[in-house]
């Protein structure tokens, strides 16, 4: 499965060829700290590449989950909600956020791929 980055480090990972999961990534939630709230999007509400689509809240922080490219959320995770930790311990996998139906493939392809979200990370510490 094919896995793209954003700069503001969020992960969208294709489920086929017109849904996706949404998570943080390993960098994000090593910056945030432990994490304990999430507020998750609406289930069935459309949003535009670069809307606020949620919000991580840790003992260090709080920031916005942007929405990595146009689409319409399926479905959010229920369990990080209720145990917001996952987004510390499994970020990549059981701490996803939310699944989307993608409104357009050429926002995902745009995004960046494992070896360019490296280096846009380790150059934007």
């Amino acid at each position: 499965m094919t896995m793209k980055y954003t700069e503001d480090h969020e992960w969208i990972q294709l489920e086929d060829h017109e849904a996706a999961v949404v998570g943080i990534t390993l960098h994000a939630q090593d910056a945030l700290g432990d994490v304990v709230f999430v507020d998750l999007p609406e289930v069935g509400r459309t949003y535009a590449k670069g809307e606020v689509a949620g919000v991580v809240e840790s003992v260090k922080a709080a920031a916005d989950v942007f929405m990595p490219i146009a689409g319409e959320v399926t479905e959010v995770n229920e369990d990080l909600r209720a145990d917001p930790s996952l987004a510390n311990t499994d970020p990549l996998g059981n701490g996803w956020f939310f699944k989307i139906l993608i409104k357009d493939m050429e926002e995902f392809d745009q995004l960046m791929d494992e070896p360019d979200y490296v280096k846009f990370s380790k150059a934007n510490g």
